[in-house]
């Protein structure tokens, strides 16, 4: 009898709860460099929104991150999502820091 699963070239099934707890540990890792940050300079003046702001941008990016590529089976496609996912973030960070489209 065949298997229902098929012959397909997917890498097997990762819990997607320990992914996003991965996400969620990246996101506050990399929010702690500006808190960090404003502790020993006047060049980083973040507020509440800001890190709202920041935390949305790379926590959504982590979490599409996470859904697109389970559902690639190829590294290669991966790693190209991943560098089109992290050039949008910089492009929408970028614009919402210095206004670079305008």
């Amino acid at each position: 009898m065949a298997s229902m699963t098929g012959n397909h070239n997917f890498p097997p099934p990762r819990p997607l709860g320990r992914e996003l707890r991965r996400v969620a540990l990246a996101t506050a890792a990399l929010l702690l460099i500006p808190l960090v940050a404003m502790r020993f300079t006047d060049e980083v003046k973040w507020d509440g929104l800001d890190f709202a702001v920041a935390a949305m941008l790379l926590g959504g990016t982590g979490l599409a991150y996470v859904l697109v590529a389970r559902r690639l089976g190829q590294r290669r496609q991966r790693i190209i999502v991943g560098a089109l996912l992290l050039a949008a973030l910089l492009l929408v960070w970028a614009q919402l820091a210095v206004g670079i489209l305008n």
